[in-house]
């Protein structure tokens, strides 16, 4: 969150929240993953050029400065058993050099493109609440931006569900926080036990990206 709210912003941001929180309920009735992908991309770049409270400065509002993705590829969207934690008080490290507070609630354990993967699962005592992922792997910094991306954050709604009491997690749909588009918001980022040793070629990526990264 920008540390400039007063009343016209805190109204704007709540109306950007609610928009998300609507995308993602039209996500998680479509039907269809890829269709309620293309729809989560048609629906982000427009929030992102036209919104007030856009993660865009003001002066780069347009399709050039858009988010850009990798292809839908249907085996990065997995689900994954929760395993309990002691709700152990943590800190989450944060883009402006401010901790975040946090419990962590449990520990989300997957298989993706033949490896294994966990990821420790915080619920936010600090910033808006909600439960929250975010990770860190080997495109980072290369393909994907550098401090890692969010997978899901309740706080705004950004989630896509439970299915047979596990945790859809769709890679497809990763995204940067919004300090990566401008130094003026401050976003908790992933911690070290998030950062997974093998590539996700999913979700938001950089602009410029060292293509050869993929080979």
């Amino acid at each position: 969150m920008s540390d400039d709210v007063d009343a016209t912003a805190a109204l704007q941001i709540a109306d950007w929240r609610r928009r998300i929180a609507e995308l993602y309920a039209s996500v998680r009735h479509s039907g269809n993953a890829v269709d309620g992908w293309f729809a989560w991309r048609t629906a982000r770049e427009q929030l992102f050029i036209t919104h007030p409270q856009s993660p865009l400065p003001a002066d780069a509002r347009d399709a050039g400065n858009a988010p850009k993705y990798f292809s839908y590829d249907p085996a990065l969207r997995v689900t994954a058993a929760l395993e309990p934690s002691d709700a152990t008080p943590a800190t989450l490290p944060g883009s402006a050099g401010v901790e975040f507070g946090a419990v962590l609630v449990g520990t989300a354990r997957f298989s993706l493109l033949g490896s294994h993967g966990s990821l420790a699962v915080f619920w936010l005592t600090d910033y808006a609440g909600g439960l929250l992922i975010t990770f860190r792997d080997a495109t980072s910094g290369r393909q994907t931006y550098g401090a890692g991306r969010y997978l899901l954050d309740t706080a705004k709604g950004a989630d896509l569900g439970v299915v047979d009491s596990r945790l859809v997690l769709d890679f497809n749909f990763a995204y940067q926080p919004s300090c990566s588009y401008d130094p003026r918001w401050s976003c908790p980022l992933p911690p070290r036990q998030n950062w997974l040793d093998f590539r996700v070629p999913a979700g938001e990526k950089l602009a410029v990206a060292e293509e050869s990264a993929a080979q």
